[in-house]
């Protein structure tokens, strides 16, 4: 067997934010899909929207000039770009429900090779919000990705054919980032687009739970 390295979490949100497009309104779930802010190359002008009720964020502030009353859906102090705009809330599911985003970034804890997505839980504590926006975003949104490990902490995939949780959406995924690969979601099922480097196709076939197709 090969010796490979899984690419890390920021390794994995660097890789997303590549295929970023100039001027794409983009929305981006709690968790490692946040992180894609941070690599989005700085001369590629994105829009980045929060359901709260942003639109036009930027990065997140110096330690010393965090303003509590400017937070992120994931409640993490946020900054605002010139000419960036806060409203209500009604106002930014609208622009949700409306279609106007091009781009939403989620977590997951299972993608079936249909694009069904499976990531919402509850919480004894309130550090994420439920369901949240996810299922608005997951179907109002022009392009679903989703950015997650490829297999659970006990190795059980997380691609798989059909999923065992709750469902988010259905037949809303079209991309999805792992540690070890990019895969599209096609009619036919999940299509290998990259590796991580030294890793086999077979390897990654073994931890997967669905086919994999390669050209």
């Amino acid at each position: 067997m090969n010796a490979f390295t899984p690419l890390t979490r920021v390794q994995m949100a660097a890789r997303a934010a590549q295929d970023i497009a100039e001027g794409w309104y983009v929305n981006l779930g709690i968790g490692i899909p946040t992180m894609l802010a941070d690599h989005v190359p700085a001369e590629r002008e994105v829009v980045f929207h929060s359901e709260n009720g942003l639109l036009g964020m930027g990065p997140a502030p110096e330690k010393d000039k965090v303003d509590p009353w400017l937070i992120n859906a994931g409640k993490q102090p946020v900054t605002l770009r010139p000419g960036g705009s806060f409203f209500h809330h009604a106002d930014s599911f609208s622009i949700i429900r409306g279609g106007h985003l091009d781009l939403c970034v989620l977590g997951a804890f299972e993608v079936a090779e249909n694009g069904d997505i499976a990531n919402w839980a509850t919480s004894d504590n309130d550090s994420a919000p439920a369901v949240g926006g996810a299922m608005d975003l997951s179907v109002g949104a022009k392009r679903l990705w989703v950015v997650m490990e490829h297999t659970t902490k006990d190795g059980s995939p997380k691609l798989v054919k059909r999923c065992s949780y709750p469902l988010t959406a259905m037949a809303a995924v079209t991309r999805v980032y792992t540690n070890l690969a990019v895969l599209d979601v096609t009619p036919e099922g999940f299509k290998l687009v990259e590796m991580a480097p030294g890793l086999t196709l077979d390897e990654l076939r073994a931890k997967t739970g669905a086919p994999v197709i390669a050209n």
